[in-house]
C-alpha cells in the first residue's frame, strides 16, 4: 500500500524537534560524498587493476587520506553537545 506524503508526517515531524545545527549533522551526506569523490579520483586514471587486492589497497590508502580531514569539528559543536545533553541527559553523557 502506497502512503501519501501527508501520511508520513508523524515520522517526519519528529525530525523537526531538533535545532537546525543538530538536523544539519543528522541529515548531511557530505562525508559520504567526499569519500566517494576520493575513490573516484584515485580509480579514474586506471582502467584495469591487476587484481581485486590491488583495488582494495588503493581504496584503503585513499580512505586513510580522507580520515585525516575528519578531525574538523562541526560548526557550533558546543551548542549541539549542550542541546543533546538537555534532550537525552545521562543516555548521552555516558558516551562523552
Amino acid at each position: 500500500m502506497k502512503r501519501l506524503p501527508f501520511q508520513n508526517w508523524e515520522d517526519v515531524s519528529s525530525f523537526f524537534q531538533f535545532s537546525d545545527d543538530i538536523r544539519r549533522i543528522m541529515y548531511t551526506t557530505n562525508i559520504i560524498e567526499g569519500l566517494n569523490r576520493q575513490y573516484r579520483k584515485v580509480t579514474k586514471n586506471k582502467s584495469v587493476f591487476p587484481s581485486d587486492s590491488a583495488l582494495e589497497k588503493i581504496l584503503y590508502l585513499a580512505s586513510k587520506n580522507v580520515v585525516k580531514k575528519w578531525t574538523q569539528r562541526y560548526r557550533n559543536w558546543d551548542q549541539v553537545l549542550n542541546q543533546l545533553t538537555v534532550l537525552y541527559g545521562e543516555r548521552f553523557t555516558q558516551y562523552l
